[in-house]
């Protein structure tokens, strides 16, 4: 099963332009990484943001935790950018997906 990341974060006022250049790179390092599934990305009305990510397995999940870069943009994040943050890592134990048809046949 895989392995879900939930980065939960509020930024520091007056960070948001430079956080974002940063953020797209880790994201395009992340979806490069052998194992990535998913990245989702939300920002709730109080500002705070949530990104969930989805590895194949720990192994992968922890080549993306441990890479040069992403540990580059961690460190910035703690020193630059988060006002606070929450991390939950968790591994699937169970996975449903539907998609409903849109096919009138169906």
């Amino acid at each position: 099963m895989a392995i879900i990341t939930v980065f939960r974060s509020r930024l520091r006022p007056g960070v948001e332009d430079e956080y974002q250049r940063l953020a797209e790179a880790m994201s395009e390092l992340a979806h490069a990484m052998d194992g990535f599934i998913e990245e989702k990305l939300f920002v709730a009305a109080d500002g705070e943001r949530v990104a969930i990510v989805r590895f194949a397995d720990w192994s992968s999940h922890r080549a993306w935790a441990t890479h040069p870069e992403h540990r580059g943009a961690q460190r910035r994040g703690r020193d630059e950018f988060y006002e606070s943050y929450d991390i939950t890592i968790a591994e699937e134990t169970d996975h449903r997906h539907m998609v409903r048809s849109t096919d009138p046949a169906d």
